[in-house]
């Protein structure tokens, strides 16, 4: 069953990684030079609030370091490549490990 959870979750981030790839492919296009949309300025795009109140809470909970370390980094990087790990991780979760039972020849 949590098999089954973590491959729909990382069919969902595969998906949102191929839409923001799209995205960023038309913009390139468009521009006739490379672009690369960070996480952060889709997510802000999307939601500003959410942004701010994840940035709040990770700073109240956790620390200022972690957030301006680890989490900007990651917020940094172009958003189709993020999503793009998380599905791969997720995946690499859900995996189910095929079984080695009667694949050699008995005499």
């Amino acid at each position: 069953m949590f098999r089954f959870v973590f491959r729909l979750a990382a069919m969902v981030a595969l998906s949102v990684s191929v839409i923001m790839a799209v995205l960023d492919t038309t913009r390139t296009v468009a521009a006739s030079a490379l672009v690369l949309t960070p996480l952060n300025a889709s997510w802000l795009a999307v939601s500003p609030d959410t942004r701010a109140a994840f940035e709040t809470f990770v700073r109240a909970k956790a620390s200022p370091l972690v957030w301006d370390g680890a989490i900007a980094w990651v917020l940094n990087q172009p958003g189709f490549a993020v999503f793009a790990v998380l599905a791969f991780l997720l995946y690499a979760i859900g995996y189910r490990r095929q079984r080695r039972t009667n694949q050699f020849a008995t005499n």
